[in-house]
């Protein structure tokens, strides 16, 4: 795998971990949204269940977005001490005249 290549994967990551963060604050909402409307309707297994539920998926996401924000900076920093922007011009252009 060429450094381009590598980098591309890595930028990959990152888009998918967002992709994730994203997912576990819609399950965030979903479950707060059952817990309000399970106010009114007094369900005593959705009473007990919900808040380890939310409790979970929020510690889900506080990791997930640490790792985010490792990787990130991992890839950024790995774009720009390989200098991938001009790898990326030079592969425009060798694509261009082949």
């Amino acid at each position: 795998m060429n450094t381009l290549e590598k980098f591309e994967l890595m930028e990959k990551i990152v888009r998918e971990l967002e992709d994730l963060q994203n997912s576990n604050q819609a399950l965030i909402q979903k479950i707060g949204k059952i817990e309000v409307d399970n106010i009114e309707l007094g369900d005593k297994r959705l009473e007990n269940d919900l808040p380890d539920m939310h409790q979970r998926v929020a510690d889900n996401l506080d990791t997930i977005t640490a790792i985010l924000q490792y990787f990130a900076d991992k890839t950024e920093n790995f774009g720009d001490k390989n200098n991938v922007d001009a790898l990326k011009e030079q592969q425009a252009i060798n694509d261009a005249t082949s």
